[in-house]
Order: C-alpha cells, then sequence, then structure tokens
C-alpha cells in the first residue's frame, strides 16, 4: 500500500509538471481529485489495510492529500489568472447600460399633481389600512347602505377590532383632511385601493387612484366644472367637450359622471371611446352635508366638490394598452416606449 502511495505521489507530480493551460488544470481535477479520482479509490482502499499496518499508511495518505492538493491550488491559481487576461478581447464594443424610466403609472399621477398643483392643490396622504369609519361611515355610508355593496372589501384580522379593512377609495383620506384642517381646504389624494375582484383586462384587485378635494365658503358645481375642465384640456385636450351625467355616490349631493369628446376621434368614433365619441374621465359632486358634519365642518357656513378618477384607466386610454395586467407584469417590452 505504501508503494502505491508513492507511485500515485509521482504520477500526480508528473502531471502538475506537465500543465500548461486552464483546460490541463481541469483535466487533472477530474482524474485525481473528484469523488471518484484516484486519491479518493486510494483513500477506500484504506478499509482493505491490516489493522497493524493502518497507522503509517494513513499517516502517508494524508501527506500525500495535503502535498497534492497544495500544489494543485497554485497550478489552479496561476492559470485561472493568465485565464482571466487571455480571453479579454479589447476591440469588443462596451456595453450599453440601459437607463431606466418612470413607469406609465408614476409619469401620469406626477403629470396630474403638477396640473393640479398650479391650481393651488396640495397633496394629502393617508394610510392604506383603514377602519370603517373612515372608509365608509363618515362618508354617509350607512350601515346597511346598499352602496356598500359597490365596493367588494378585504377586511384585516385584529386582535381587537373588527373593522379594519384595506380602503377601497382614497376618499377616506378626504375624511382625514377634513378632520384634521380648517377650511379652506384645497387638495388631491393619490394613491394604492384594494377591492376584492377578480383579476382580468378590464380590473384589478390593487390599482391607483387621484380623488380632489375643495372645501371653502361658496364653493359650487360651477368651480367643479371649471376645475375638471381645466385639468382635462391641460391633461388631454385643449380643444375637448365636455358633458356632466347625473349620477349617485352616498358622500356626494348632487353627483356627476363626467365625459369629454375622445381626444383620439375628435368624437367621430375609435376603439378607444367604443365608436361613441365620449371618454368618461371622472366622477365627481358637492360633498354632502353629511360628510361635512361627520368632519366637524358646518355645512351652513361652507360647501366644497370631490372628485376621483381611475389612474390605470386614464393610463390606458392614453397609451392604447388594453389589457391592465401589462401596467404590472414588468415586460421592458411595454414599459420601454414610455
Amino acid at each position: 500500500m505504501l508503494e502505491r502511495i508513492a507511485g500515485l505521489r509521482n504520477e500526480i507530480d508528473v502531471d502538475l509538471d506537465m500543465v500548461s493551460s486552464a483546460e490541463d488544470v481541469e483535466r487533472l481535477r477530474l482524474r485525481h481529485f473528484v469523488r471518484k479520482g484516484t486519491l479518493q479509490v486510494l483513500t477506500d482502499a484504506l478499509r482493505e489495510v491490516p489493522r497493524e499496518e493502518k497507522p503509517a499508511v494513513g499517516k502517508a495518505l494524508n501527506e500525500l492529500r495535503r502535498h497534492a492538493e497544495a500544489r494543485f491550488a497554485e497550478m489552479e491559481s496561476r492559470f485561472a489568472r493568465r485565464s482571466a487576461v487571455r480571453y479579454v478581447d479589447g476591440s469588443l464594443p462596451g456595453r450599453t447600460l440601459l437607463r431606466g424610466t418612470d413607469h406609465p403609472i408614476t409619469q401620469m399621477i406626477d403629470r396630474a399633481i403638477e396640473i393640479f398643483g398650479s391650481m393651488g392643490f396640495d397633496v394629502a396622504e393617508g394610510p392604506d389600512v383603514e377602519d370603517d369609519a373612515h372608509n365608509f361611515a363618515k362618508l354617509n355610508f350607512a350601515a346597511d347602505h346598499p352602496a356598500r355593496d359597490m365596493q367588494d372589501t378585504f377586511f384585516v384580522e385584529h386582535a381587537d377590532r373588527q373593522d379594519v379593512l384595506l380602503r377601497t377609495h382614497t376618499s377616506s383620506v378626504q375624511i382625514r383632511a377634513m378632520e384634521s384642517m380648517q377650511p379652506p381646504i384645497r387638495c388631491i389624494m393619490p394613491g394604492r385601493v384594494y377591492r376584492n375582484e377578480a383579476i382580468s383586462a378590464r380590473s384589478l384587485a390593487e390599482f391607483h387612484q387621484i380623488e380632489g378635494l375643495y372645501i371653502d365658503k361658496g364653493v359650487s358645481m360651477a368651480d367643479l366644472k371649471a376645475t375638471i375642465i381645466e385639468f382635462a384640456r391641460r391633461f388631454y385636450d385643449s380643444d375637448a367637450s365636455f358633458r356632466f351625467r347625473t349620477s349617485f355616490f352616498p358622500f356626494t349631493e348632487p353627483s356627476a359622471e363626467i365625459d369629454m369628446s375622445c381626444f383620439l376621434c375628435k368624437g367621430q368614433g375609435c376603439r378607444v371611446c367604443k365608436h361613441s365619441g365620449w371618454l368618461e374621465i371622472c366622477g365627481s359632486g358637492m360633498v354632502h352635508p353629511n360628510v361635512l358634519r361627520a368632519c366637524g365642518i358646518d355645512p351652513d357656513e361652507y360647501s366644497g366638490f370631490a372628485f376621483g378618477f381611475g389612474v390605470e384607466r386614464v393610463v390606458m386610454m392614453l397609451t392604447g394598452i388594453d389589457d391592465i395586467r401589462l401596467l404590472y407584469d414588468n415586460d421592458a417590452r411595454v414599459l420601454r416606449q414610455f
């Protein structure tokens, strides 16, 4: 056995002396240093050595392994450095670093903030996890009000409360603004909202809204119309026409849906406007007196208007994207267009 060890040491030394490339190093590793290599085969044969000979044979095996592994590591390091230099091609062009851009949803929110900011609107924010009072009750949703069924809600488990939920609209931020600020109040509320809806090409369970609120003495429907029309003409089309359709929201009275003539076909009818010539851009209305009272504002002294729209829907209209899920797939082929 000691002769076999000496022979293997001489064989490994000869192989190491003949190494001239990284490929030779790899072939040497596969021959001697892997699980079924020569070193391991000789180590496994130690079981067949008589007991009285094992100490000397074991010592010789350990010395062989240390010697072989040290020389191999030196050779591996030497040719790894050579290999790194050898394969650098200085004539190759450099790699182009791709610059990222803002997501189209972020671009749209930033543009809306810029326009409303020029009209004197500040930005207000609130928590995504809300309570029933701010999300429903103070917005004039009675406990058994059928309008609660308009928004499928994600409720959050809480050790002590049963009214914790993910906000279904950023109207909850309107309530917090009216509770914490004194009129005049003029702000917009961009943010994520959550509804328990089936995922499809037109809807998500998590999306973005921008809502606006203006509370002061003498605020009228005319102020609402002027604000929305000014925003829409600057954001969409300076020559657009508008129409207001009566609608219902628990927190506004009167309430209206606002349509704008299609900025793509100029009212002639196209795929984006479903050949109607009109695009629905937002819901709006005068803040309900009950909402003002719930927030400690006297409706006999102050009035106000509110409006809101979905950001993803606006992005889809402006870009022609026909599947809302594409906005969240992180597909560079889609996002690099914006």
